[in-house]
Protein backbone atom coordinates (compact mmCIF):
# COMPACT_ATOMS: atom_id res chain seq x y z
CA UNK A 1 0.00 0.00 0.00
CA UNK A 2 2.81 2.38 0.92
CA UNK A 3 4.56 1.53 -2.34
CA UNK A 4 1.50 2.53 -4.37
CA UNK A 5 1.35 5.84 -2.59
CA UNK A 6 5.01 6.51 -3.29
CA UNK A 7 4.54 5.63 -6.96
CA UNK A 8 1.53 7.94 -7.25
CA UNK A 9 3.47 10.76 -5.64
CA UNK A 10 6.39 10.25 -8.01
CA UNK A 11 4.05 10.27 -11.01
CA UNK A 12 2.42 13.50 -9.89
CA UNK A 13 5.83 15.06 -9.29
CA UNK A 14 7.00 13.99 -12.74
CA UNK A 15 3.91 15.50 -14.33
CA UNK A 16 4.48 18.73 -12.42
CA UNK A 17 8.13 18.86 -13.51
CA UNK A 18 7.12 18.20 -17.12
CA UNK A 19 4.54 21.00 -16.99
CA UNK A 20 7.17 23.40 -15.68
CA UNK A 21 9.73 22.25 -18.24
CA UNK A 22 7.72 22.24 -21.49
CA UNK A 23 6.05 25.52 -22.45
CA UNK A 24 3.94 26.20 -25.56
CA UNK A 25 3.86 29.84 -26.76
CA UNK A 26 0.84 30.76 -28.97
CA UNK A 27 1.18 32.70 -32.20
CA UNK A 28 1.59 36.51 -31.87
CA UNK A 29 2.65 36.07 -28.25
CA UNK A 30 6.03 36.41 -26.57
CA UNK A 31 7.34 35.35 -23.18
CA UNK A 32 10.28 36.75 -21.20
CA UNK A 33 12.34 34.15 -19.32
CA UNK A 34 14.21 35.11 -16.14
CA UNK A 35 16.88 32.80 -14.77
CA UNK A 36 17.53 33.27 -11.11
CA UNK A 37 15.89 36.69 -11.26
CA UNK A 38 17.77 38.01 -14.31
CA UNK A 39 16.69 38.29 -17.95
CA UNK A 40 17.64 35.14 -19.85
CA UNK A 41 15.85 35.08 -23.19
CA UNK A 42 12.59 35.80 -25.02
CA UNK A 43 10.37 32.87 -25.97
CA UNK A 44 8.98 32.86 -29.50
CA UNK A 45 5.77 31.10 -30.67
CA UNK A 46 6.03 27.29 -30.53
CA UNK A 47 7.16 24.68 -27.98
CA UNK A 48 10.19 25.38 -25.81
CA UNK A 49 11.89 23.87 -22.75
CA UNK A 50 12.87 25.78 -19.64
CA UNK A 51 14.66 24.70 -16.50
CA UNK A 52 12.14 24.24 -13.70
CA UNK A 53 12.69 26.08 -10.42
CA UNK A 54 15.51 28.06 -12.08
CA UNK A 55 13.81 29.70 -15.10
CA UNK A 56 10.75 31.82 -14.57
CA UNK A 57 8.44 32.79 -17.48
CA UNK A 58 6.75 36.15 -17.05
CA UNK A 59 3.17 36.71 -18.30
CA UNK A 60 2.93 36.54 -22.07
CA UNK A 61 2.88 39.75 -24.09
CA UNK A 62 0.46 40.33 -27.00
CA UNK A 63 2.37 41.35 -30.15
CA UNK A 64 -0.73 42.27 -32.16
CA UNK A 65 -1.80 45.87 -32.77
CA UNK A 66 -3.79 47.11 -29.84
CA UNK A 67 -6.31 49.92 -29.53
CA UNK A 68 -6.89 51.99 -26.44
CA UNK A 69 -9.32 54.88 -26.00
CA UNK A 70 -8.62 57.59 -23.45
CA UNK A 71 -11.39 59.57 -21.71
CA UNK A 72 -12.00 63.22 -22.65
CA UNK A 73 -9.26 65.56 -21.52
CA UNK A 74 -9.76 69.33 -20.99
CA UNK A 75 -7.48 71.37 -23.25
CA UNK A 76 -7.24 75.17 -23.52
CA UNK A 77 -6.70 76.57 -27.01
CA UNK A 78 -4.67 79.64 -27.97
CA UNK A 79 -7.82 81.83 -27.85
CA UNK A 80 -8.59 80.70 -24.27
CA UNK A 81 -11.40 78.27 -25.09
CA UNK A 82 -11.60 75.10 -23.01
CA UNK A 83 -12.48 72.04 -25.08
CA UNK A 84 -12.76 68.35 -24.29
CA UNK A 85 -10.81 66.05 -26.61
CA UNK A 86 -11.20 62.26 -26.89
CA UNK A 87 -8.24 60.35 -28.33
CA UNK A 88 -7.83 56.85 -29.73
CA UNK A 89 -4.36 55.27 -29.78
CA UNK A 90 -3.08 52.38 -31.92
CA UNK A 91 0.20 50.76 -30.81
CA UNK A 92 2.21 47.56 -31.20
CA UNK A 93 4.81 45.97 -28.89
CA UNK A 94 7.96 45.43 -30.93
CA UNK A 95 10.48 44.61 -28.16
CA UNK A 96 9.07 42.38 -25.36
CA UNK A 97 12.22 42.84 -23.23
CA UNK A 98 12.05 46.65 -23.33
CA UNK A 99 8.27 46.64 -22.79
CA UNK A 100 8.84 44.49 -19.68
CA UNK A 101 11.82 46.21 -18.07
CA UNK A 102 11.86 49.80 -19.42
CA UNK A 103 8.40 50.86 -18.27
CA UNK A 104 6.30 49.72 -15.33
CA UNK A 105 2.83 50.57 -16.67
CA UNK A 106 2.94 51.17 -20.43
CA UNK A 107 -0.75 52.13 -20.88
CA UNK A 108 -0.74 54.68 -18.07
CA UNK A 109 2.51 56.16 -19.36
CA UNK A 110 1.16 56.43 -22.90
CA UNK A 111 -2.04 58.05 -21.64
CA UNK A 112 -0.24 60.71 -19.64
CA UNK A 113 2.20 61.35 -22.48
CA UNK A 114 -0.72 61.71 -24.89
CA UNK A 115 -2.49 64.22 -22.63
CA UNK A 116 0.57 66.41 -22.12
CA UNK A 117 1.57 66.34 -25.79
CA UNK A 118 -2.01 67.06 -26.88
CA UNK A 119 -2.18 70.09 -24.59
CA UNK A 120 1.08 71.44 -25.99
CA UNK A 121 -0.06 71.03 -29.61
CA UNK A 122 -3.65 72.23 -29.25
CA UNK A 123 -2.57 75.04 -26.92
CA UNK A 124 -0.72 76.65 -29.82
CA UNK A 125 -3.81 76.57 -32.07
CA UNK A 126 -7.05 78.52 -32.06
CA UNK A 127 -10.37 76.75 -31.77
CA UNK A 128 -11.06 77.08 -35.49
CA UNK A 129 -7.60 75.76 -36.36
CA UNK A 130 -8.01 72.84 -33.98
CA UNK A 131 -11.35 71.93 -35.55
CA UNK A 132 -10.07 72.17 -39.12
CA UNK A 133 -6.54 70.75 -38.63
CA UNK A 134 -7.21 67.34 -37.15
CA UNK A 135 -4.90 65.56 -39.56
CA UNK A 136 -2.04 67.88 -38.70
CA UNK A 137 -2.65 67.41 -34.97
CA UNK A 138 -2.81 63.63 -35.42
CA UNK A 139 0.50 63.52 -37.31
CA UNK A 140 2.32 65.74 -34.84
CA UNK A 141 0.97 63.76 -31.90
CA UNK A 142 1.97 60.44 -33.45
CA UNK A 143 5.51 61.62 -34.19
CA UNK A 144 6.06 62.84 -30.61
CA UNK A 145 4.59 59.71 -29.02
CA UNK A 146 6.47 57.34 -31.31
CA UNK A 147 9.74 59.10 -30.49
CA UNK A 148 9.14 58.84 -26.74
CA UNK A 149 7.83 55.27 -26.68
CA UNK A 150 10.51 53.86 -28.98
CA UNK A 151 12.82 53.09 -26.05
CA UNK A 152 9.96 51.25 -24.36
CA UNK A 153 9.75 48.75 -27.20
CA UNK A 154 6.38 50.15 -28.31
CA UNK A 155 5.60 51.56 -31.77
CA UNK A 156 2.78 54.10 -32.10
CA UNK A 157 0.93 53.29 -35.33
CA UNK A 158 -1.57 56.09 -35.19
CA UNK A 159 -3.39 58.62 -33.05
CA UNK A 160 -6.88 59.87 -33.84
CA UNK A 161 -8.84 62.71 -32.27
CA UNK A 162 -12.21 61.10 -31.83
CA UNK A 163 -14.08 64.26 -30.87
CA UNK A 164 -13.49 67.89 -29.96
CA UNK A 165 -16.28 69.27 -27.79
CA UNK A 166 -16.30 73.06 -27.23
CA UNK A 167 -18.54 74.62 -24.54
CA UNK A 168 -22.26 74.86 -25.24
CA UNK A 169 -22.19 78.66 -25.62
CA UNK A 170 -19.29 78.53 -28.10
CA UNK A 171 -20.98 75.75 -30.02
CA UNK A 172 -24.23 77.74 -30.27
CA UNK A 173 -22.31 80.81 -31.47
CA UNK A 174 -20.54 78.69 -34.08
CA UNK A 175 -23.86 77.33 -35.30
CA UNK A 176 -25.25 80.87 -35.62
CA UNK A 177 -22.13 81.95 -37.50
CA UNK A 178 -22.43 78.96 -39.81
CA UNK A 179 -26.11 79.69 -40.41
CA UNK A 180 -25.33 83.35 -41.17
CA UNK A 181 -22.58 82.28 -43.57
CA UNK A 182 -24.96 79.95 -45.37
CA UNK A 183 -27.58 82.71 -45.62
CA UNK A 184 -24.92 85.05 -47.01
CA UNK A 185 -23.87 82.49 -49.61
CA UNK A 186 -27.49 81.90 -50.56
CA UNK A 187 -28.06 85.66 -50.97
CA UNK A 188 -24.92 85.94 -53.10
CA UNK A 189 -26.01 83.05 -55.29
CA UNK A 190 -29.48 84.57 -55.67
CA UNK A 191 -27.99 87.95 -56.61
CA UNK A 192 -25.67 86.28 -59.11
CA UNK A 193 -28.65 84.49 -60.64
CA UNK A 194 -30.64 87.72 -60.94
CA UNK A 195 -27.61 89.46 -62.43
CA UNK A 196 -27.05 86.73 -65.00
CA UNK A 197 -30.76 86.74 -65.84
CA UNK A 198 -30.74 90.53 -66.36
CA UNK A 199 -27.60 90.29 -68.49
CA UNK A 200 -29.08 87.54 -70.64
CA UNK A 201 -32.35 89.47 -71.00
CA UNK A 202 -30.50 92.63 -72.01
CA UNK A 203 -28.38 90.66 -74.48
CA UNK A 204 -31.52 89.13 -75.97
CA UNK A 205 -33.22 92.52 -76.28
CA UNK A 206 -30.07 93.96 -77.82
CA UNK A 207 -29.84 91.18 -80.39
CA UNK A 208 -33.57 91.51 -81.11
CA UNK A 209 -33.25 95.28 -81.63
CA UNK A 210 -30.21 94.76 -83.87
CA UNK A 211 -32.03 92.16 -85.92
CA UNK A 212 -35.13 94.38 -86.20
CA UNK A 213 -32.97 97.34 -87.26
CA UNK A 214 -31.16 95.21 -89.82
CA UNK A 215 -34.51 93.92 -91.09
CA UNK A 216 -35.91 97.47 -91.33
CA UNK A 217 -32.74 98.60 -93.06
CA UNK A 218 -32.94 95.77 -95.58
CA UNK A 219 -36.66 96.45 -96.17
CA UNK A 220 -36.03 100.17 -96.67
CA UNK A 221 -33.20 99.44 -99.09
CA UNK A 222 -35.34 96.99 -101.03
CA UNK A 223 -38.27 99.44 -101.06
CA UNK A 224 -36.02 102.26 -102.24
CA UNK A 225 -34.50 100.03 -104.89
CA UNK A 226 -38.01 99.05 -106.00
CA UNK A 227 -39.16 102.67 -106.17
CA UNK A 228 -35.97 103.65 -108.01
CA UNK A 229 -36.53 100.82 -110.46
CA UNK A 230 -40.17 101.89 -110.94
CA UNK A 231 -39.18 105.52 -111.47
CA UNK A 232 -36.51 104.46 -113.91
CA UNK A 233 -38.99 102.28 -115.77
CA UNK A 234 -41.57 105.08 -115.89
CA UNK A 235 -38.90 107.56 -116.96
CA UNK A 236 -37.73 105.27 -119.74
CA UNK A 237 -41.33 104.62 -120.84
CA UNK A 238 -42.12 108.33 -120.91
CA UNK A 239 -39.03 109.19 -122.94
CA UNK A 240 -39.63 106.26 -125.21
CA UNK A 241 -43.16 107.51 -125.91
CA UNK A 242 -41.82 111.03 -126.62
CA UNK A 243 -44.66 112.93 -124.87
CA UNK A 244 -45.39 116.50 -125.78
CA UNK A 245 -45.32 119.35 -123.19
CA UNK A 246 -49.08 119.41 -122.91
CA UNK A 247 -49.22 115.82 -121.62
CA UNK A 248 -46.41 116.53 -119.14
CA UNK A 249 -48.31 119.60 -117.90
CA UNK A 250 -51.41 117.48 -117.38
CA UNK A 251 -49.44 114.91 -115.38
CA UNK A 252 -47.87 117.69 -113.33
CA UNK A 253 -51.30 119.06 -112.43
CA UNK A 254 -52.41 115.58 -111.34
CA UNK A 255 -49.47 115.34 -108.91
CA UNK A 256 -50.17 118.68 -107.23
CA UNK A 257 -53.03 117.36 -104.99
CA UNK A 258 -50.75 114.61 -103.72
CA UNK A 259 -48.10 117.19 -102.83
CA UNK A 260 -50.64 119.17 -100.80
CA UNK A 261 -52.08 116.10 -99.04
CA UNK A 262 -51.34 115.77 -95.30
CA UNK A 263 -52.37 117.31 -91.98
CA UNK A 264 -49.00 119.03 -91.52
CA UNK A 265 -49.33 121.09 -94.71
CA UNK A 266 -50.81 124.33 -93.39
CA UNK A 267 -49.32 126.61 -96.08
CA UNK A 268 -48.89 125.55 -99.69
CA UNK A 269 -46.80 127.66 -102.04
CA UNK A 270 -47.73 127.34 -105.69
CA UNK A 271 -44.58 126.71 -107.71
CA UNK A 272 -43.69 128.88 -110.71
CA UNK A 273 -44.16 125.98 -113.08
CA UNK A 274 -47.88 125.95 -112.25
CA UNK A 275 -48.69 128.88 -114.62
CA UNK A 276 -46.68 127.32 -117.41
CA UNK A 277 -48.57 124.06 -116.89
CA UNK A 278 -51.92 125.88 -116.94
CA UNK A 279 -51.03 127.71 -120.16
CA UNK A 280 -49.97 124.48 -121.79
CA UNK A 281 -53.12 122.80 -120.56
CA UNK A 282 -55.34 125.64 -121.83
CA UNK A 283 -53.67 125.44 -125.22
CA UNK A 284 -54.24 121.73 -125.23
CA UNK A 285 -57.92 122.23 -124.34
CA UNK A 286 -58.32 124.80 -127.13
CA UNK A 287 -56.82 122.40 -129.65
CA UNK A 288 -59.18 119.68 -128.53
CA UNK A 289 -62.20 122.00 -128.79
CA UNK A 290 -61.11 123.21 -132.26
CA UNK A 291 -60.72 119.66 -133.44
CA UNK A 292 -64.18 118.80 -132.19
CA UNK A 293 -65.79 121.88 -133.87
CA UNK A 294 -64.02 121.37 -137.22
CA UNK A 295 -66.29 119.41 -139.59
CA UNK A 296 -65.04 116.14 -140.68
CA UNK A 297 -64.31 115.73 -144.43
CA UNK A 298 -66.87 113.70 -146.37
CA UNK A 299 -65.96 110.16 -146.97
CA UNK A 300 -64.73 109.29 -150.46
CA UNK A 301 -67.33 107.88 -152.86
CA UNK A 302 -67.48 104.20 -153.17
CA UNK A 303 -65.59 102.65 -155.99
CA UNK A 304 -67.86 101.06 -158.60
CA UNK A 305 -66.42 98.35 -160.77
CA UNK A 306 -66.14 99.35 -164.36
CA UNK A 307 -66.13 103.08 -163.65
CA UNK A 308 -63.74 104.66 -166.21
CA UNK A 309 -62.84 107.47 -163.80
CA UNK A 310 -61.11 105.03 -161.45
CA UNK A 311 -59.40 103.01 -164.03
Amino acid sequence: MAGLIVVAVLILFALFIAARTVRIIPQARAGVVERLGRYSRTLTPGMTIVVPFIDRVRPLLDLREQVVSFPPQPVITADNVSVGIDTVLYFTITEPKSATYEIANPLQAIEQLTVTTLRNIVGSLTLEQALTSRDEVNDRLRVVLDERTGKWGIRINGVELKSIDPPAGIQEAMEKQMRAERDRRAAILTAEGVKQSAILTAEGEKQSAVLKAEGGKAATILRAEGEASAIDTVFKAIHKGDPDPKLLSYQYLQMLPQLARGDANKIWVIPSEFTQALSNLSGFAADVTERRQKPEPPPPPPITPGDPSHS
